[in-house]
């Protein structure tokens, strides 16, 4: 499909267009950043008392920030179409020789619409984690982390460069590990911290070289300026196509993609409101606005945009298997997770006809994931931190908000009618049929085993008998925690409307462009009743397998292969070790050795034989005359003695 790049790129606007609301833009990311500050350094100096109100100094700055985001949101639907990106300039950030870069930030449809998930979700999550955190010695400092992890976000999405959105993304990378470590007295915390931090690096290094690439190519790092230089000039398609798949390494950095995806569900160790808000609504997402936002690269670059689509297709199936296999509440999410934004990849890789749906898709995982991994949280925490979904069972009546804020996520990740997953999946689903038959199938088969994963965890957690330990006594979470589930809930249901009229589509158009109309062989309500019979095989096939049966408090050892490798996470860490981390190894061993014997041993040799000649030179030179003299004696015979053998010959 071809359209028209003036329709797809950012336009030129004017830096000191940010009027009235919008000049407050950068007091959006100013409030969560000074909470951080304040929480984490100012500690030292008055630590009791912080904290006692800290963690409401961290809730009011993230919500203040909220507020800040609804307004311009209000006042960016009062503009016109052609007149919905607004620019502020802070200040010059670095000037390199030819590169100059400004602290910029761009405020457009697409930026509208993150800020607030980022700010409005993550208020929820700073609510809920007063209630979660309240018996935590460091709850100010984790706090702080929040604090830290949301200014990082804001910083991403805001940016009107991409060297912004780098600084941005390994702030979020920073967060991150500080928060999935939280608890560094767990050796199992600590090495998952490790771990991400590790692999996301990867995915950072690619798109460090993609940002040098740009530089190189285009002179400049601005979205405006290389969007409008992509439109108007001819260039090699070679170099957008590597600049392409080196952003698609980032994102599968940051959103766990095949083959980055090994460390999120090891990420689970971290506290439950870290996983709702960074693995579920916010960072894992990054990956999908990158794709998006450099929409103007991608659309040039075929050979990325094929590799995204497979990326994502791939993804969105193996995280849908590691969902079926896991016992422990949080990682089956995890799993559920990773496949999920593989959906959302998948729309992003299929070009102007699925970057809104994408973001669509997006926001509605924010709000039923975000939902679902606090409401784990919530039973966890009337489970005595138990995650093993096998000692649960029967807690539907014992946990009632729980449930049933927990099944209006269940329902609209599964994609049931009129549930916001059924319009957003649904869109993905249509949109890859009439794009690739293939793709569309897989699709359309990975929304079918997200029926069974979340119909399985249902059934283990909320029905059936109960399970749990004598010691062991469920009950309902804190109103501070319960209020954001309902919240979250709502969202869950009612997030469909965003679709009402096409109105998500028409309001991102001025970033994403406008696709061309595609007739699909079937209408889109065939579509639809076809996409809920496959759901509706995947919820059958749970209650058969599961549902029916009495569920053992131990995980059998007897399984098949199957099983036993989506337990082991599909083989991802030994894939890892295999391919890259023993041979990084010996690698690393053999340069060391030529380092060692070949580089260093030619400097030290030279220097040791020259040390040599010089202690022999010097054993020449002993100071005392009559020895230089008989020197020059003994040198004089032997020029004699060689002239007289020459003229005697």
């Amino acid at each position: 499909m071809q359209i028209s790049l003036a329709d797809a790129v950012v336009p030129v606007v004017d830096p000191g267009a940010a009027d009235g609301v919008f000049s407050l833009l950068w007091l959006i990311i100013a409030l969560p950043l000074a909470g951080s500050v304040v929480l984490l350094l100012g500690g030292a100096l008055a630590r009791g008392a912080m904290d006692r109100w800290g963690h409401w100094l961290g809730t009011a700055t993230v919500a203040g920030s909220f507020g800040l985001s609804v307004a311009a949101f209000v006042a960016l639907l009062g503009r016109d179409d052609a007149d919905r990106q607004v620019a502020q300039s802070l200040y010059t950030w670095f000037e390199v020789g030819r590169l100059e870069v400004g602290m910029d930030l761009l405020y457009d449809p697409l930026t509208a619409l993150f800020l607030l998930l980022i700010t409005g979700v993550g208020t929820l999550i700073h609510v809920y984690s007063i209630g979660y955190m309240e018996h935590d010695p460091r709850r100010r400092r984790f706090f702080g982390y929040l604090n830290l992890f949301v200014a990082a976000m804001l910083v991403l999405v805001m940016s009107a460069n991409f060297l912004g959105v780098f600084l941005g993304w390994e702030g979020v990378g920073l967060a991150s590990y500080l928060l999935i470590g939280f608890w560094q007295h767990k050796p199992s915390a600590a090495a998952a911290a490790k771990k991400a931090f590790v692999i996301n690096r990867v995915g950072d290094i690619g798109l460090s070289l993609a940002i040098a690439l740009m530089f190189a190519t285009f002179a400049t790092t601005d979205f405006a300026s290389i969007s409008f230089q992509v439109a108007e000039g001819e260039w090699s398609q070679g170099t957008l196509n590597a600049i392409g798949l080196l952003l698609l390494l980032g994102a599968c950095g940051k959103s766990a993609q095949v083959p980055l995806q090994a460390w999120l569900l090891d990420a689970m160790e971290g506290p439950t409101p870290v996983s709702a808000l960074i693995h579920a609504a916010t960072m894992v997402t990054a990956g999908v606005y990158l794709v998006v936002r450099a929409n103007f690269i991608f659309e040039n670059a075929p050979v990325a945009q094929t590799v995204t689509v497979i990326v994502a297709t791939v993804t969105l199936l193996w995280g849908a298997v590691l969902g079926c296999a896991k016992d422990d509440i949080k990682k089956a999410l995890a799993g559920s997770t990773m496949s999920q934004i593989g959906y959302m990849m998948l729309a992003a890789g299929l070009g102007v006809a699925g970057y809104a749906f994408a973001i669509f898709h997006l926001l509605t995982h924010g709000f039923f994931k975000a939902n679902m991994f606090l409401g784990a949280g919530s039973v966890m925490h009337g489970m005595n931190d138990d995650v093993d979904m096998r000692h649960y069972g029967g807690l539907r009546k014992l946990m009632p908000v729980t449930f049933l804020t927990f099944a209006m996520g269940y329902l609209a990740i599964i994609g049931f009618p009129l549930f916001s997953g059924f319009w957003s999946k649904d869109k993905i689903i249509e949109t890859a049929l009439s794009e690739n038959l293939l793709v569309g199938l897989c699709a359309l088969l990975g929304a079918g085993v997200t029926g069974f994963y979340m119909t399985r965890l249902m059934l283990m957690t909320f029905f059936g008998e109960k399970r749990w330990a004598p010691d062991v006594h469920p009950h309902e979470s804190p109103k501070v925690m319960t209020v954001p589930l309902i919240v979250l809930a709502a969202l869950s249901v009612l997030g469909g409307v965003l679709l009402l009229g096409d109105w998500i589509v028409d309001f991102l158009a001025p970033v994403t462009g406008v696709a061309e109309h595609h007739e699909l062989a079937v209408p889109p309500i065939v579509i639809s009743v076809v996409v809920t019979l496959v759901v509706a095989l995947g919820v059958a096939a749970a209650w058969y397998l599961v549902g029916r049966k009495e569920v053992p408090r131990t995980a059998p050892a007897q399984v098949s292969w199957a099983t036993r490798a989506a337990r082991a996470d599909l083989y991802g860490d030994q894939i890892n070790d295999a391919l890259v981390i023993r041979p990084g190894a010996r690698l690393t061993r053999d340069l060391t050795v030529i380092d060692r014997v070949g580089v260093d041993g030619t400097v030290e040799g030279g220097a040791a034989a020259l040390g040599g000649l010089s202690t022999v030179a010097r054993r020449l030179q002993n100071g005392f005359v009559r020895s230089y003299a008989l020197s020059v004696v003994g040198g004089v015979l032997l020029v004699v003695l060689a002239l007289l053998a020459v003229n005697l010959a």
